[in-house]
């Protein structure tokens, strides 16, 4: 509870304006308007940007803890943005990015072909890293499960796609 009484205090550089339930946010990296919800009631006081309940009950508290994370991780993503790397382990296993397409090659007959959303950026420092970059924390974190999703780790070798640093549970073989 004591979380969501802290203001959010807004950095040097993003512009914000409150406008009945929106709050439209403008920073270094984009501009972003974010609606919310009718049970959270919106302050900008100075620097900072103040979330209060209009009723006491404990959805409305959620909520404006929510909204309350939202708005701070929306403050992060233009200011300094969010990134997720993904690492291909398995023999013959690559990617490759071309503008806005990512080419990869999982051990199918035929290579896959993802194209990024907007506001998304895919790298490849080397051909077993892609790194994923944009200012929504949501739709970084989207678009890294999607890529996953193609090749997931298997449990006996470990190969396949895998975020950086996740610790893949592997299983003993079968004995006889």
């Amino acid at each position: 509870m004591a979380r969501i009484l802290n203001p959010v205090v807004i950095p040097s550089g993003v512009q914000v304006s409150v406008d009945g339930q929106a709050i439209n946010i403008k920073g270094a990296k984009g501009a972003v308007t974010h609606v919310v919800r009718g049970d959270v009631l919106i302050k900008q006081e100075g620097n900072e940007l103040r979330f209060s309940p209009q009723l006491q009950t404990p959805s409305n508290v959620a909520m404006v803890g929510t909204t309350r994370a939202l708005v701070g991780n929306i403050f992060r993503g233009l200011t300094s943005g969010f990134e997720r790397k993904l690492e291909l382990v398995g023999v013959g296993y690559r990617a490759q990015a071309q503008g806005k397409t990512l080419n990869l090659t999982l051990g199918f007959s035929h290579p896959v072909k993802y194209d990024a959303p907007e506001g998304i950026t895919i790298e490849t420092p080397s051909q077993t890293e892609i790194l994923i970059k944009g200012v929504d924390k949501q739709k970084v974190g989207q678009v890294a499960a999607e890529i996953r999703a193609y090749r997931p780790p298997e449990p006996y070798k470990g190969k396949g796609i895998k975020y950086a640093g996740e610790k893949i549970i592997r299983k003993e073989a079968k004995k006889k």
